[in-house]
């Protein structure tokens, strides 16, 4: 990793049906791609994210929400409303370790 690039939060957490859930955001350098000076993922789905239940990323510089097999293009409203958005999207039974 960059020596610009600051891990601010990195939480992971997979559970016995083969499903994670992660997040993480980095400051990273502003600029064009990144202009919050943040790069982020809210995931949970399977480990390699084939199999998304729900995700918020901007890792294209795109704000993204995945919902299964498909992709929305989002306004950025800030990281705490995109977390409350992603924990509400997570099934109920892992929501606690949330």
């Amino acid at each position: 990793m960059d020596d610009d690039v600051i891990v601010v939060r990195d939480e992971y957490e997979q559970y016995a049906d083969g499903t994670v859930a992660r997040v993480r955001v980095l400051q990273v350098p502003q600029s064009a791609k990144f202009e919050h000076g943040i790069k982020y993922a809210f995931h949970c789905g399977d480990a390699v994210a084939d199999e998304t239940i729900i995700r918020f990323d901007n890792h294209h510089g795109t704000h993204e929400l995945h919902l299964g097999d498909t992709t929305y293009e989002i306004e950025f409203p800030g990281l705490a409303t995109l977390y409350r958005a992603w924990r509400a999207g997570v099934p109920e039974d892992k929501r606690a370790d949330w």
